[in-house]
């Protein structure tokens, strides 16, 4: 059984429709879905597949073992890693941001509302986990990301509650969280702590820094050509790629305050491909409830 449904499948290989050799660095390739299609979809391209989850990559390496001559395996973060293939004819990148679905249904995790453990380590060779952020962050620490993370409307009551918890029982599980949490704020449409999990996980993994650096590191490595695809879930990560998207394509770089253009206006690293994030059909949401946030912005280096 395959643990995770690849969002945007046919939209990503779609966008990459002008790649016909070099290599593909699929940046998060998780169970390999994204990249078993593109290794169908372009016979002639070879496959760098990295991931930091050890776990995902032993099944997309068997998964993927009939082109087991096309693919090389690098278990790392992507960021850490793309440096290495600086000398490659790099055709086309992908990122896809998202936890997967094995990730957030796996209790052992501690992504999920009914896990024994409170986990949320993507890499899990990293010692720092949710365990620390919330039984060690100080009540402004926890304010910062509830805020900034997940723009939760309770942040304050959210923190200040943990903090005074933990002084007579420390937080063991992320199912102990989701109630505690659960009983401070209104129901609603999600469940209550769903904002303060995702504050919570992406603090664990440093994901949106690591996706800065990420961007950075595809800047540096990318060739004429070089077609660029990420998958974002949240407001924050698609404010990045696109704000960043945009920066690359600017001909003029000269500061705001200049009287008139000096840089000689010829800047732009490349063209936005999507002027709009590309998002899910009403078909891929039914057959994928997770899929309805997914956004994939396109990007090509001159």
């Amino acid at each position: 059984m395959i643990p995770h449904i690849p969002v945007l499948l046919n939209e990503t290989v779609a966008l990459f429709e002008d790649m016909s050799d070099g290599y593909f660095i699929d940046c998060t390739c998780g169970f390999g879905g994204h990249s078993e299609a593109i290794l169908q979809h372009y016979p002639n391209v070879k496959l760098i597949a990295i991931d930091q989850d050890s776990d995902a990559l032993d099944f997309a390496k068997q998964r993927l073992s009939k082109y087991a001559d096309r693919i090389t395996f690098v278990n790392k973060r992507a960021s850490d890693a793309l440096g290495e293939f600086a000398n490659l004819p790099i055709s086309g990148i992908l990122a896809d941001i998202g936890v997967s679905s094995y990730q957030l249904d796996e209790d052992a995790r501690g992504f999920n509302f009914n896990s024994d453990t409170l986990d949320m380590r993507m890499n899990q060779k990293q010692e720092f986990s949710a365990y620390d952020v919330v039984n060690y962050y100080s009540k402004e620490q926890l304010e910062r990301i509830f805020k900034e993370f997940a723009d939760e409307r309770f942040y304050k009551k959210i923190a200040q509650a943990i903090v005074t918890a933990r002084k007579h029982k420390k937080f063991t599980s992320s199912k102990e969280l989701a109630e505690f949490i659960a009983t401070l704020i209104p129901k609603g449409k999600i469940h209550p702590a769903t904002k303060a999990f995702q504050a919570i996980r992406i603090e664990v993994n440093n994901e949106l820094e690591e996706l800065h650096k990420l961007l950075d590191a595809t800047l540096k490595i990318s060739n004429k050509g070089t077609i660029v695809g990420v998958i974002t879930f949240h407001s924050l990560e698609d404010r990045i790629v696109k704000n960043t998207f945009k920066q690359w394509q600017q001909r003029c770089i000269c500061p705001p305050e200049a009287m008139r253009c000096e840089c000689g206006r010829d800047n732009h690293k490349g063209y936005v491909l999507t002027k709009k994030p590309i998002t899910a059909s009403k078909e891929e949401v039914l057959a994928n409830p997770r899929s309805r946030s997914a956004k994939l912005r396109g990007f090509r280096f001159r």
